[in-house]
């Protein structure tokens, strides 16, 4: 996969492209009657061999020497009593999905790979024995032929056997590894066995058709691990995704979307890229009961419409109150500072900086920058809320205010009343007046800095450009620290919210120090200042007292958020303008809009894919996204350190037993070229298994082992001609050439079981060996 692959070349608008195909999700498999006893089945015999192939996922019967197995159902059982009849039933493999209330109760016999429930196991013979048509209860005539797991441990294999032989009297068991009898049926003498399984990654090596069982590896890595990394991956991906999924469906998300990378490494990088994920992102939607809306009428539509204008009627109204508000509490602040700015001039040094102090600020700076933005605030409030009174409320001659300049003390109740309100007729004419007044003045102003910025363009537009750049890029980094700083404080333990719990911890202290002197006179400075009022009359609660202290909550609370964010917002898209205007070098890709553009994010495009998203689509809302996990996922087979797995890889594991495990079990220490055996297994390094079934499997490991063989020494890859069904296959194979044959050497009789006891075993070449 070359780097051209994975250009940026995705310029096609939404509209220009075909719509994404949406996948649904794979549920359990609707079972709509039980599946009917067989006994007359014709394909029953008498003791010709069994093959029962008693996978972690499903499970496998038919008669030896057939083509493909008589039964194939998933490995569960459930057990339910029927509340009618108070009569306790057990269903086995697709029939506990016959109904909900059964499908609840299913469980898998085993934990891990070891089988742990045999009550289970013993209701699966008895429905495979009974649907492949054995007519006897208490004994099945037939030679049984199992798989078991590589070095499965002796307690497995005697719980097994004893049920065997003890339960059903067969005559005769047989054991093998079934990534072993799948090299069988595939033809397989001398090569390297890759069997995958749900549980573990087994690599096993033969020679003329013989394992060597000693230098066999496991990887603690199967279909399980892969099935439990998609599971955590989606739920950390969709923390709040509104269905449920199921492991039947997370299996089927492994099953049908994943796929091996034949280079890990490049395709990661790009696995995010536009282009990348219009080719690979899949979509795939829950299902769910939609809301269909009703249709309206053109009357219900007038008086909804009615309804929305007062509400937003009422809602400006809300808030030019609370803009009114803000603006008085902004108005007494400025006052209030401002007073104390003024009289810092009957003040001394000393005494400036402890006011400045006293009064929440760092220094003289620090209170000049806080007046500055009070008054910019103030003057842009003012202007926004002159529009909304009408003028004709201003007219004085409407009004006789003879009576203000009257001594109250000549006037009657009723005059004195009617002082009163002429008095705030007059105090809202002239504030009004007063309003308009600095209104203009700000329109000239603002026309005057227009004017000089304009000239400023005209002669010098180069040198123009560069400082509109340089606020633009002011502007946006100021509100990127803001921000940032926001986000801080939701941190407990970040910088920022230390120092806000610092400003609020030091509420409780008594202040700095007065520099009028302590008590006794000594005017040491390191002394707290003492106020003679409290709040509660408690001596040691001293905050409040003083209308300074109360400045603290000014750096504790800060400017108000949303109104500083909306003149940040506001000022960048003038400049912006500005700067596409007269800046040739400045296009629409340098704004702030294109660059928040949902393409430009690399959180959407991994949680949505390369589309916009829709929030209120319920369709949308129900839909997951695949594209990084398509190829993860799988990679744990050759990484298993990505899920935290301190093992080695497949090809790892295949590369150590070939080049140096494999030479030293034959005693061979030369070069590799020259050893005929080792030759002969790379020639045949064969694939089987579940997980061989992802597409580029057999690619990726061929890439891999071209790595790492010499270069004199041909190898190949290949995969079995069905991963999955090859294993039983090879069974009933062989098991049906023995039976011809009459050979019961490869099978561990009951007069065997009787004699030897439950420890003896038989082996046969298929991975099963004798631990005694």
């Amino acid at each position: 996969m070359t780097e051209k692959q994975f250009s940026h070349n995705f310029d096609k608008s939404e509209e220009d492209l075909p719509p994404r195909k949406v996948y649904s999700f794979t549920d359990y498999p609707q079972t709509e009657a039980l599946l009917p006893f067989n006994t007359e089945s014709s394909h029953y015999s008498q003791n010709v061999p069994i093959a029962v192939d008693l996978g972690r996922t499903g499970v496998r019967v038919g008669m030896a020497g057939t083509r493909d197995p008589f039964l194939n159902f998933p490995t569960l059982s459930a057990r339910y009593r029927d509340r009618k009849t108070n009569r306790p039933s057990t269903f086995v493999g697709y029939d506990v999905f016959f109904e909900s209330t059964i499908k609840a109760n299913m469980r898998n016999p085993y934990d891990g790979q070891m089988l742990t429930n045999w009550e289970a196991v013993e209701k699966i013979f008895d429905f495979s024995f009974l649907h492949l048509g054995v007519d006897s209860d208490s004994k099945v005539s037939n030679p049984i032929v199992m798989n078991e797991t590589l070095a499965t441990p002796l307690s497995q294999r005697q719980n097994l056997s004893q049920l065997l032989f003890e339960t059903y009297n067969v005559p005769s068991v047989a054991y093998g590894v079934d990534s072993l009898f799948s090299y069988y049926q595939n033809d397989g003498k001398s090569g390297m066995v890759v069997g995958t399984n749900h549980e573990a990654t087994h690599v096993i090596p033969v020679l003329d058709s013989r394992p060597i069982i000693d230098i066999s590896k496991r990887i603690n890595v199967g279909g399980h691990q892969l099935y439990d990394f998609m599971k955590c991956s989606i739920g950390l991906k969709y923390p709040y995704f509104p269905t449920r999924l199921n492991d039947w469906q997370i299996q089927s998300l492994v099953q049908d979307h994943c796929f091996v990378s034949k280079d890990f490494g490049q395709e990661i990088r790009h696995s995010l890229d536009l282009d990348y994920l219009e080719k690979n992102d899949i979509t795939i939607e829950a299902p769910f009961n939609e809301i269909i809306k009703e249709e309206k009428t053109e009357e219900q539509l007038k008086i909804e419409e009615q309804k929305r204008k007062e509400n937003i009627k009422k809602l400006q109204n809300q808030a030019k109150v609370k803009r009114l508000e803000k603006l008085q509490l902004k108005q007494k602040d400025f006052e209030y500072y401002t007073k104390i700015k003024d009289s810092f001039n009957n003040m001394s040094k000393r005494e400036v900086i402890d006011t400045i102090r006293e009064a929440g600020f760092d220094d003289e700076a620090d209170l000049n920058k806080y007046l500055a933005t009070l008054e910019k605030s103030l003057k842009k409030a003012k202007l926004l809320d002159t529009n909304d009174d009408d003028e004709s409320g201003d007219d004085e001659s409407k009004y006789d205010f003879s009576l203000l300049d009257k001594p109250s003390a000549e006037l009657n109740p009723e005059e004195l009343k009617e002082k009163r309100r002429l008095r705030l007729i007059k105090s809202n004419i002239d504030s009004k007046i007063r309003a308009r007044k600095e209104k203009e003045e700000a329109i000239k102003e603002a026309e005057e800095v227009r004017q000089k910025d304009i000239e400023f363009r005209n002669t010098d537009l180069e040198n123009w450009i560069k400082q509109k750049r340089q606020l633009l890029d002011n502007v946006v980094k100021r509100r990127k620290e803001r921000i940032k700083l926001k986000d801080e404080l939701g941190d407990r333990k970040s910088r920022a919210s230390q120092q806000r719990m610092r400003n609020i911890a030091s509420l409780a202290d008594d202040g700095p120090a007065n520099n009028s002197g302590n008590q006794n006179g000594s005017g040491n400075g390191n002394n707290k200042r003492r106020h003679n009022v409290t709040i509660d009359n408690d001596p040691n609660d001293t905050f409040g007292a003083n209308d300074d202290d109360w400045a603290i909550y000014r750096d504790i609370a800060g400017v108000d958020d949303e109104e500083l964010s909306a003149e940040e917002l506001e000022e960048i898209y003038l400049l912006e303008k500005q700067l596409l205007e007269f800046d040739p070098s400045f296009t629409m890709e340098d704004t702030q809009e294109r660059q928040f553009n949902y393409r430009n994010s690399t959180i959407h495009k991994f949680l949505r894919g390369p589309r916009d998203f829709d929030n209120e689509d319920q369709h949308q809302l129900h839909q997951i996204h695949l594209n990084v996990e398509r190829i993860r996922i799988p990679e744990i087979m050759f990484q298993p350190s990505i899920t935290g797995i301190d093992q080695a890889g497949v090809v790892e594991v295949v590369e150590d037993t070939l080049l140096r495990r494999l030479p030293q079990e034959l005693g061979f220490s030369g070069d590799i070229s020259a050893c005929e055996p080792v030759k002969n297994v790379f020639k045949d390094i064969f694939l089987t298994g579940g997980c061989t079934l992802f597409p580029n499997f057999q690619e990726r490991m061929e890439k891999e082992v071209r790595m790492f063989s010499p270069t004199n020494v041909p190898f190949n890859v290949r995969v079995a001609k069905d991963p999955m069904l090859d294993a039983w296959r090879g069974m009933s194979k062989w098991a049906y050439n023995e039976y011809k044959l009459n050979n019961s050497k490869s099978f561990w009789t009951r007069q065997q079981y009787d004699e030897f006891g439950i420890h003896y075993m038989t082996e046969n070449g298929f991975g099963c060996i004798n631990l005694t």
